[in-house]
């Protein structure tokens, strides 16, 4: 029925509204003020977390001129602190803050000197009303070598003068996984009994993409599901948040880049997810506390974890899940509802990719590829849609006839589509189909890594920011950065001709209300995308060119 064409038509221009309305009316942004009742003294801190007072801002530099162990490989570069044995220096070698080649290396981690401090630290808590001396955040330990690489681990020793001596062992692979070996050695004379952890700790709110279709924040999968707690819920009405698991992994994920804090994944722990305020700072941390360990007089026990750090490449998170069996670690990538599919067509790119080396023209390639997979589909549709455009001056005679019986012109076109085997909702099946594959494709567009800062041609240099150019700027010729509402390109215009275009190809709907606002989507497509990724946008305005090409084909192969 024509109506419940439309009716469809409808359903996709709400879904476009809805994913756009994070663009024309964005979130407010969180007040940081902490919350009176949240005070340092009534949150529990997480295990080996001490309480440290702000330092001065030089204190960065100082914390980094310390004695450290470098490390290095082909992708990360930084140190760990031998006083606290934190690992809190990393950079990513491969990224860097901005499109200028000469722009620093992405921070991932950094040492506590105030907002901004993350870092990783592992340990021993005792139990109850232990009094035993084990190491902390000012622990000095000891190292047998300044320099940790793949093809040269580091051990660092520690002695609480009591008969413990302490021994980590940290291991770097050529890509960004930490092997930490944490072994106690009792020579006290009596059993003792430890509890292993780990932890990230995170001062200060990290800004975020605040995007309703992007989750940033602490996740985690622990009891074999995905665990996600947002900022700002953790700040405000939670604080705390915990969850007992065997195995699987913790930590920050951020819309690139993601640490992780990975138990032995035989290990019964609990895991956490924590808020607390120090020194007027948000202080956010993942960690999980381990089972009680008893190290019997002269005898050790050893404990092996491991820390994530590094940008969200699926092809390396994949490799980690499978090599170490992390469950659900892939979905680090928030690929969304259609993951099943987003992750094939990603795979897809980044094969094409490996022919073609621009990846914007990849992502036409791929367009192309996926037109042609929807092709039979498509061409069913255009020969119904054919024979709709046919009975339309019958249509417009009968809208004529019985313009003041609504229900008799519903009746008499319906006869009609009976009479002439005419089905008008086939001709709504590809836009059916192409509603999750727009969606998996958007998903992949927004998260892939492999998108940020990937140039196309001409004036774009970063497929995942929004067109530089857009008309309320006059295309860069006034030095004003429109809001995101007004933030429409060359591409997105493009995208809207397009889709205007499609419109006039197509059979018009009988109701003129209908027609109206299917006339006013391609306005509302420009508007809700035009702040949109570029490169999603790119391939969207593509495939309106390959459908107007296919529509086209289709009517004069049909034509009657």
């Amino acid at each position: 029925m024509t109506d419940n064409r439309n009716l469809i038509l409808t359903i996709v221009l709400t879904g476009a509204i809805l994913l756009g309305w994070q663009y024309l009316w964005p979130a407010k942004p969180a007040s940081h003020a902490p919350s009176p009742a949240a005070t340092t003294s009534d949150l529990p801190r997480a295990p080996g977390q001490p309480v440290v007072a702000a330092p001065p801002e030089q204190k960065l530099a100082d914390l980094k001129a310390a004695p450290r162990v470098t490390l290095s490989n082909k992708e990360l570069e930084g140190s760990i602190a031998l006083t606290g044995a934190r690992i809190d220096d990393i950079s990513l070698l491969r990224y860097r803050e901005t499109t200028d080649p000469n722009s620093p290396d992405i921070m991932l981690l950094s040492p506590a000197a105030g907002i901004g401090a993350y870092y990783a630290e592992f340990g021993w808590v005792g139990g109850g009303d232990s009094k035993l001396v084990l190491p902390n955040s000012d622990s000095r330990w000891i190292a047998d070598s300044d320099k940790l690489t793949p093809d040269h681990p580091v051990t660092l020793t520690w002695d609480n003068g009591q008969g413990l001596r302490f021994v980590r062992k940290i291991e770097l692979d050529d890509g960004s996984m930490f092997t930490i070996t944490d072994r106690v050695e009792n020579q006290s004379g009596s059993e003792i009994t430890l509890f292993p952890y780990g932890l990230l700790s995170r001062w200060g709110t990290p800004k975020t993409a605040d995007m309703t279709t992007l989750y940033e924040g602490p996740q985690g999968a622990l009891d074999g599901t995905m665990k996600e707690v947002k900022y700002k819920k953790l700040r405000e009405d939670e604080h705390m948040v915990t969850h007992d698991s065997v195995g699987g992994w913790l930590g920050f994920n951020d819309k690139y880049w993601l640490t992780a804090l990975i138990p032995d994944q035989s290990l019964a722990i609990q895991g956490r997810f924590s808020w607390r305020v120090a020194d007027n700072m948000d202080r956010y941390q993942s960690d999980w506390l381990g089972g009680a360990q008893t190290v019997p007089a002269g005898g050790s026990v050893e404990v092996t974890s491991r820390l994530f750090t590094g940008a969200k490449e699926l092809a390396a998170l994949d490799r980690y899940s499978d090599e170490y069996h992390l469950p659900l670690f892939d979905r680090a990538i928030d690929f969304g509802w259609f993951y099943w599919l987003a992750k094939p067509f990603f795979y897809l790119l980044r094969f094409i990719h490996t022919l073609v080396p621009n990846f914007g023209v990849a992502i036409l390639v791929m367009t192309v590829v996926i037109r042609g997979a929807f092709f039979p589909i498509a061409n069913r549709s255009y020969k119904s849609m054919n024979k709709m455009r046919a009975l339309q001056p019958e249509m417009k005679r009968l809208q004529a006839k019985y313009a003041d019986d609504k229900a008799k012109l519903q009746q008499e076109i319906m006869a009609l589509y009976k009479r002439e085997k005419v089905n008008p909702v086939s001709g709504c099946l590809p836009i059916l189909l192409q509603i999750p594959v727009f969606f998996a494709l958007y998903k992949v567009l927004l998260v892939t890594i492999e998108m940020r800062h990937a140039p196309f041609i001409g004036w774009i240099h970063d497929l995942s920011a929004p067109d530089p150019l857009t008309v309320f700027n006059l295309f860069g010729l006034i030095p004003w950065n429109p809001p995101g509402f007004l933030h429409i390109g060359v591409y997105a215009l493009i995208m809207g001709g397009g889709l205007f275009v499609q419109q006039r190809l197509s059979p018009q709907p009988t109701d003129p209300v209908q027609a109206k606002m299917m006339t006013l989507m391609p306005l509302i497509f420009i508007f809700t995308m035009g702040s949109f990724p570029v490169g999603l946008v790119i391939y969207w305005a593509w495939s309106n060119m390959l459908a107007i090409l296919q529509q086209w084909v289709m009517i004069k192969r049909h034509a009657t």
